[in-house]
């Protein structure tokens, strides 16, 4: 048997499977039905917005709703599908009846985690119909679609291939999945709390130097204060969080990951036109150091007539997105690299004869 009939038989049994199975049909149902609630929503709230009674133009926002749903549910489902794909099999006395045969350790391992992958992918496979709507809505490329698709496949794959590690590294189904779930929440909502909580106990102290002016009269036409009188400037001092210097933790979230990697989502005055570029130009904006040193003479700009009036300077989303540092493929590489050594780790533990086997293990 050559190596990749043996993966596709390997393949073949795990679909079939859940494919009898009524609770994946429930599921993608379930998906469809949330999927087809938001679209109508944003469509109802965007022809309220719009004057022009219709949508146009908001595609952008519903693609990547569809596309975060579509990893939400990855996150929530692939590990309850994928983490006892092994040990479930040890436990119920089958494994030990594969192993046996002209099938590989390598070859077991790795059909299982691409049929979890694929099964995961049927999610997005059931967003198509909502994708194309989104389509006709407008403000969507062709690349914002395919790099977008092709990062969630691969974040996909490695949420599907931290469940299959570690129910082959794990003895135990039930501990198994549990951590599956830990181990995609630390990743998931673990690197927003972490950076929170370090962003805010580090703190660098401010110096705020504020002259201010005193006037008895302003001129009605303008608003500008007249003959005003400068007051002795004050200084101050407080405390700000430092979250430019933690917002490498970020790069680990695949929510930030698959945001991040998308391309210019942009409009021509600076606005995100999707929640990608929104999500993207946040987080890289954290990158900025808040300045430690700050003078505000309203005096000066009250006797330049000029009090009030915005200097121009002030840099758009997108002017802080791109002269930012992306992050995505970092963040992207480290779960790439977690994905393979789970799968490698889980090959050694199943991989037979074994030398040593863990306390309470089934072997038939």
């Amino acid at each position: 048997m050559t190596f990749f009939g043996g993966l596709g038989l390997v393949i073949g049994l795990e679909l079939r499977q859940r494919v009898r199975g009524v609770a994946w049909y429930v599921l993608v149902g379930i998906f469809v039905v949330l999927v087809a609630i938001v679209t109508v929503l944003l469509w109802l709230a965007t022809r309220a917005f719009d004057s022009n009674d219709g949508a146009a133009g908001f595609g952008g926002w519903l693609y990547s709703l569809i596309v975060y749903f579509v990893l939400l549910l990855g996150t929530l489902v692939t590990p309850a599908f994928s983490g006892n794909a092994i040990n479930g099999e040890r436990d119920a006395g089958t494994l030990a009846t594969t192993q046996v045969t002209l099938v590989t350790t390598g070859q077991l391992v790795l059909g299982k985690w691409i049929a979890a992958w694929v099964s995961s992918l049927a999610f997005l496979v059931a967003s198509v119909p909502f994708i194309a709507i989104a389509l006709l809505l407008g403000n969507l490329d062709a690349a914002t679609i395919a790099i977008s698709v092709l990062i969630l496949a691969v974040e996909l794959g490695v949420l599907a291939a931290i469940g299959v590690a570690l129910s082959g590294i794990v003895t135990r189904p039930l501990f198994s999945i549990v951590l599956s779930y830990l181990v995609i929440a630390a990743l998931s909502v673990g690197t927003l709390i972490a950076f929170g909580l370090l962003g805010s106990v580090t703190r660098s102290t401010v110096t705020e130097t504020y002259v201010g002016f005193n006037a008895d009269s302003y001129d009605d036409s303008t608003g500008q204060p007249v003959d005003p009188v400068c007051m002795p400037a004050q200084t101050n001092t407080y405390e700000t969080p430092r979250f430019d210097l933690y917002w490498g933790i970020l790069a680990a979230n695949p929510y930030v990951v698959l945001a991040d990697a998308a391309p210019d989502g942009f409009d021509r005055a600076g606005n995100p036109t999707n929640l990608f570029a929104a999500i993207s130009g946040g987080v890289r904006f954290l990158q900025d150091e808040p300045e430690l040193t700050r003078h505000i003479d309203d005096c000066a700009q009250a006797k330049n007539g000029v009090l009030g009036d915005i200097d121009g300077t002030q840099s758009t989303l997108k002017q802080i997105h791109d002269r930012a540092v992306p992050s995505w493929y970092v963040g992207l590489g480290v779960h790439v690299l977690l994905a393979a050594a789970a799968l490698w780790w889980a090959w050694a533990r199943t991989r037979t004869p074994a030398k040593r086997l863990p306390k309470g293990s089934r072997i038939a």
